[in-house]
């Protein structure tokens, strides 16, 4: 059974920088295809970005392209969301995902291990 544990969230002013971290228990993380996503409330949750160590590739979504790197530590068995440049509308709770399955679509639906979550707030 996967778990994964999310951390580093908090309170940051517009433009300042989060790096949150996302533990890996219960597998080898080299071969699961993982993702960050993040929900604000009254909204749908959405994607942010995924990463699949087998196929060396990297998706992100618009909002936080060049802004947000997504990274694994495989000696940690982590995954890690680096976020700069924040905006207030970046404010939500962050989802890690897993899942054995390398979809590749970074969908919602392809993951079927969630952490906990972790809030990031921005403030203006």
């Amino acid at each position: 059974q996967v778990q994964l544990v999310e951390s580093g969230g908090g309170s940051v002013q517009a433009g300042g920088s989060l790096r949150l971290s996302c533990s890996v228990f219960g597998y080898t993380y080299t071969t699961l295809y993982m993702g960050w996503f993040r929900q604000a409330p009254g909204k749908k949750r959405e994607r942010v970005a995924c990463i699949d160590f087998d196929y060396h590739s990297t998706y992100y979504t618009d909002s936080v392209r060049g802004r947000f790197t997504i990274s694994q530590d495989n000696a940690k068995n982590s995954l890690y969301l680096q976020m700069s440049s924040l905006k207030s509308e970046d404010t939500a709770t962050y989802y890690c995902a897993a899942d054995l399955s390398h979809v590749g679509t970074c969908l919602s639906e392809d993951f079927r291990y969630w952490g906990q979550g972790t809030q990031v707030t921005v403030s203006s």
